[in-house]
């Protein structure tokens, strides 16, 4: 496995874009050691070409006839190595140096086999897989689990369509033309798509939540649905707004805060398991944060985005930049970590230290390309400057392939989250 070739261009003409992104994927693919005939791309628009998605696919394929399969989405904005193109005409391409047998391009009208059972007549079996969804769909949280439950692992990665248009996704595969996609174009529109990756794959993935509690986290003891009744025994309004340090008598002054308030939900405990420790001001994977979408002062409720069953943890939290940053900054560090060898030469340990590590991949990290999925509320305008937040990863992981969107909502694990980013690197064989 050699780096992943990847290119993203901006211009108010696709044509002019595609054609920026295919002058460097070529300068990338003629250079010594590069790879040499990648069949896999990723493909991230903004919705700005959302119209022209089809003619968009349909001349990058033709330019790169090597590509036989490609998956991608439109978001409302999509990222780079160390840039972001925010509601601006872009688009983004990563060629993945993977054997046409290490992965498999599922759609709609080509769907992934259930794990264990052979997908189609060559028995491929999906470890992890990358998922672009449309949020429209229904019973979508059901839906990512059951693909979940498709893969060996149970483990997920993507978002949803993120787009002010037409909200497409891109899923075409030659081996699929032959075993359901007929003669589709590529371009879908609703469901679930994209690609699984075999047991061959090694990936590195982690989450990064974008809220803080603001309070400790409590047990859900009475709910109707999505009505949150009562936290340990006590009405939950009343909770909220003492915690809040608010009043309903008072609305100019608690409307305000009461927008910027969010829940993070953490699903029941089967049996007597212990908990993960949650590190201190800052939730971890298992948590999802979900908006609050009304209060009911009758029965002293909080209604949720999501159905809070009894058992379930809950704790009031706030979106947060300098927690953000803090825990893109944590994430980052243990993916480097992970990949670096435990003992360095005092050469290695030098070069990964100097600053000049920011421009050019090491070795030792092993990092092929990565994908990142960010929720469209984050980004620079969350982070406090254009790209801030590509930069803090690239600060951390060198100057390596990244792709990815800002979507309508993060997919990781078997589970559906809102406000944060999910990390993804596929990694190198040790030499």
């Amino acid at each position: 496995m050699k780096p992943f070739p990847y290119a993203h261009a901006t211009h108010p003409q696709w044509r002019m874009a595609a054609a920026l992104v295919l002058a460097q994927l070529r300068a990338q693919l003629a250079l010594p050691g590069a790879a040499r005939a990648p069949s896999l791309a990723l493909l991230y628009i903004t919705d700005h070409y959302a119209s022209e998605a089809e003619a968009i696919l349909e001349h990058l394929s033709a330019e790169l006839p090597e590509v036989t399969d490609w998956a991608g989405t439109v978001g409302v904005g999509i990222a780079a190595n160390n840039v972001e193109y925010f509601d601006e005409p872009a688009l983004a391409v990563m060629l993945c140096d993977l054997s046409p047998d290490q992965y498999r391009v599922f759609s709609g009208v080509a769907p992934l086999a259930a794990s264990g059972r052979a997908a189609g007549v060559d028995g491929f079996e999906a470890h992890t897989a990358l998922v672009h969804a449309d949020g429209h769909t229904p019973d979508l949280a059901e839906l990512i689990t059951e693909m979940a439950d498709r893969t060996t692992s149970g483990y997920l990665f993507g978002g949803l369509v993120g787009s002010r248009s037409d909200s497409v996704q891109f899923a075409f595969s030659s081996a699929g033309n032959l075993q359901g996609h007929g003669a589709s174009s590529g371009v879908f529109h609703g469901g679930l798509s994209g690609v699984a990756f075999g047991p061959g794959v090694d990936l590195i993935s982690r989450v990064t939540q974008g809220a803080q509690p603001v309070d400790r986290e409590r047990t859900v003891t009475a709910a109707d649905g999505n009505l949150v009744l009562s936290l340990d025994h006590e009405p939950a309004l009343d909770v909220l707004l003492r915690e809040l340090g608010i009043s309903l008598e008072q609305p100019e002054a608690a409307m305000p805060r009461l927008r910027a308030t969010l829940v993070g939900l953490t699903a029941p405990i089967a049996g007597e398991g212990v908990r993960s420790p949650q590190r201190r001001g800052q939730f971890g994977p298992e948590v999802t944060v979900r908006h609050i979408i009304g209060l009911d002062p009758g029965r002293r409720g909080v209604a949720i985005a999501d159905v809070a069953p009894v058992g379930s943890r809950l704790a009031f939290c706030e979106r947060n930049v300098q927690a953000a940053r803090a825990d893109l900054i944590r994430v980052c560090a243990e993916v480097r970590e992970e990949l670096e060898p435990e003992e360095l030469s005092l050469p290695l340990a030098t070069a990964l230290e100097s600053p000049e590590a920011d421009a050019a991949p090491q070795p030792a990290r092993r990092i092929a390309g990565a994908v990142y999925v960010s929720c469209a509320g984050r980004g620079g305008p969350h982070f406090g400057s254009p790209s801030a937040e590509l930069q803090i990863v690239r600060r951390a992981l060198g100057d390596v392939p990244l792709v990815g969107f800002f979507a309508g909502g993060e997919i990781a694990h078997h589970r559906l989250y809102g406000y944060t980013g999910v990390l993804t690197v596929f990694t190198m064989p040790v030499a």
